[in-house]
């Protein structure tokens, strides 16, 4: 029968309460062990130059019309070791890339026509996993954003062409005076010394006398 008296119900919680709290001892095991997984990007090689929110806008050809590629941040990244500079971009939420390519020296962008925030630019790209010739449009939050972006990848291309113009001056350099040593071994080569006499054999000495 229960009780109308408040103190003896306050009782009858506290004991109840203080059952369900009791320790049994008993331990669980999880149905599902996770172990740490280390993910890599394939940037950990490279310096990050740039890194920007954008939204990617690639030329449909067939269509005649311009496609999302996605929103994401846009980052200008160089190699530690080989100095190539190239630019990727990843989707926000699923990290898919939507651009990578290489910054060439030949690469030239342009303001996309009624709109300051946007650029558009010619590639090579291999975000499917392949080569294509792709035509790009980017758009930023901000004028500012837009012009920072053109002026990294103009300045990186600027300064790899340098990089490849001094490569190629010092490689003819290296080609001519390797021919020149080529050419002055071969001519050393032909030379006679200077002591050496022409042998003059006797006919007289080398006849054999038959008796």
């Amino acid at each position: 029968m229960a009780s109308n008296d408040p103190e003896h119900r306050e009782e009858e919680a506290g004991e109840t309460a203080a059952g369900e709290d009791e320790d049994t001892g008993a331990q669980i095991a999880p149905i599902v062990r996770l172990e740490e997984v280390t993910v890599t990007t394939g940037e950990e090689d490279e310096d990050v130059i740039l890194d920007l929110k954008a939204k990617l806008y690639r030329f449909d050809k067939e269509g005649n019309q311009w496609k999302e590629r996605g929103t994401g941040s846009v980052k200008i990244l160089k190699h530690k070791e080989t100095g190539k500079v190239r630019l990727v971009m990843r989707q926000v939420k699923t990290l898919k890339i939507c651009a990578n390519h290489l910054i060439l020296p030949s690469i030239k962008l342009q303001e996309h026509a009624g709109n300051e925030k946007s650029c558009v630019w010619h590639a090579r790209d291999f975000s499917d996993g392949e080569l294509k010739d792709e035509t790009f449009c980017i758009r930023f939050g901000s004028i500012e954003n837009c012009k920072l972006f053109m002026e990294t990848v103009e300045k990186q291309a600027e300064a790899l062409g340098k990089t490849e113009e001094k490569e190629s001056v010092e490689a003819d350099a290296a080609a001519g005076e390797l021919e020149k040593l080529s050419v002055g071994g071969e001519s050393k080569s032909e030379e006679k010394p200077a002591d050496e006499k022409p042998v003059v054999v006797d006919e007289k000495e080398t006849e054999t006398k038959v008796e």
